[in-house]
C-alpha cells in the first residue's frame, strides 16, 4: 500500500500532464509526496484526513400543525 494518493489532475490549471515530485537538495520548496504539474508548473500535494461523520437529522413533525 503507498502513502501517496494519485491526482487525476492539476487542481490548479485542470491539466493532467503531472508527475512524482521530490525537491532538489537546494530547494525552498519542503513538500514530501508531492505533484509538479508540468503544465503550470505548480507543485502541489494531496492529503486525506479521514472520514467524517454523517449527519444526523430529525424528523420534520407530523400531525396537526398548531395556530
Amino acid at each position: 500500500m503507498t502513502a501517496r494518493v494519485v491526482p487525476y489532475y492539476c487542481p490548479y490549471c485542470g491539466e493532467e500532464d503531472l508527475r512524482p515530485y521530490e525537491p532538489d537538495a537546494d530547494s525552498d520548496v519542503d513538500i514530501k509526496g508531492g505533484w509538479h504539474c508540468a503544465d503550470c508548473t505548480r507543485v502541489f500535494a494531496v492529503k486525506y484526513h479521514g472520514m467524517a461523520a454523517a449527519s444526523v437529522h430529525a424528523a420534520p413533525p407530523t400531525g396537526p400543525t398548531p395556530g
